[in-house]
């Protein structure tokens, strides 16, 4: 268990499986929720020295009229070429993970579900007790990015930058199968978020 006894549990999936549906039904069930790509969005993008850096690498084009990231053009960059993505992955990585580490500290016997898309990706299963999937079929995946306002020509690129889900299922301790209705994948978070429970205290 981790420091502090807190309970530290990783959540990932494919773009589009319904991962923060499934978070967000772990909060109401006591789990304090954190998201790796809301911090991105609301802490270190807007955060000078991130502004700066990837100023330097990307250039000003890069910026909005106020100064501030353009994640849409950024985005535009980093998904059509690997070393560019990398590049953003080596500055933000270690910075969401220093800004997490703080929140444990901070906690004394808490339960925390993290989203994390490229957990698996990026070697990340030994810094969570456990590990949960969101699985879903690849229709639906598609489906539901579309409805979110990206096309599928998109959502198929940035999907092939991450490890097929079938993989990811494989990896992880365990599977929440999303492609029926909210309240299948609500009986199944209850039942695991109990299940892990137990363990925080044994």
């Amino acid at each position: 268990m981790a420091e502090g006894g807190n309970l530290i549990v990783g959540l990932t999936g494919g773009m589009g499986s319904g991962k923060s549906t499934a978070a967000g039904m772990f909060a109401e069930l006591g789990f304090r929720r954190l998201d790796a790509d809301q911090v991105v969005r609301e802490v270190l993008l807007p955060h000078a020295e991130v502004i700066a850096a990837v100023r330097e690498h990307f250039g000003a084009t890069v910026l909005d009229q106020d100064g501030r990231i353009d994640r849409e053009r950024l985005g535009a960059i980093v998904f059509a070429a690997d070393a560019a993505l990398q590049w953003l992955e080596e500055l933000l990585h270690p910075r969401i993970y220093h800004y997490w580490q703080g929140i444990y500290a901070a906690a004394r016997g808490e339960k925390f579900i993290v989203e994390v898309p490229l957990l698996f990706e990026k070697h990340l299963a030994n810094r969570f007790d456990f590990t949960v999937c969101v699985s879903t079929n690849s229709e639906l995946q598609l489906r539901r990015l579309e409805q979110r306002g990206v096309p599928p020509g998109i959502a198929r690129q940035r999907l092939a930058k991450q490890l097929p889900l079938a993989r990811k299922c494989e990896l992880a301790d365990f599977v929440l199968l999303n492609d029926g209705t909210l309240e299948f994948l609500r009986e199944q978070v209850s039942q695991l978020a109990s299940r892990l429970s137990l363990t925080q205290h044994a």
